[in-house]
């Protein structure tokens, strides 16, 4: 019996999901093609382009607009290391294979290397 409403249970919640499309984002939400490039810098988004209407209301009152995502995409835009990368992005270049099996073989037996005391410090 147990069994049975567990799986009736999680079925209903599968299909809630699914239903309500709570696994993709929202429509007509900004992403990150927002943040321009004028040719050498990136370019923060309009703030006021990405203001949405509320849907909630409290007390009868509708809440105020929000500018969904422009802090976000503000910073994303000012810590860009390279923002040419936003229009043209470089390829990603072959991964070693051997060294990555060596780090990982040297964290599963516990020998890992120390950090460099000089440039980097252990946190605590």
């Amino acid at each position: 019996m147990k069994y049975a409403r567990h799986l009736m249970l999680t079925a209903l919640v599968a299909f809630a999901c699914g239903a309500t499309g709570c696994f993709q984002p929202p429509r007509n939400m900004p992403n990150d093609t927002v943040i321009g490039f004028d040719g050498r810098n990136a370019v923060a988004p309009d703030c006021d382009s990405l203001t949405r209407a509320s849907l909630l209301t409290d007390a009868g009152l509708r809440r105020p607009s929000m500018q969904w995502g422009c802090a976000t995409y503000t910073n994303l835009a000012a810590q860009l290391a390279r923002p040419a990368d936003i229009v043209a992005p470089q390829t990603l270049g072959p991964a070693n294979g051997a060294t990555a099996a060596s780090a990982m073989r040297r964290y599963e037996t516990g020998h890992v290397t120390p950090l460099d005391t000089s440039s980097s410090r252990e946190s605590k």
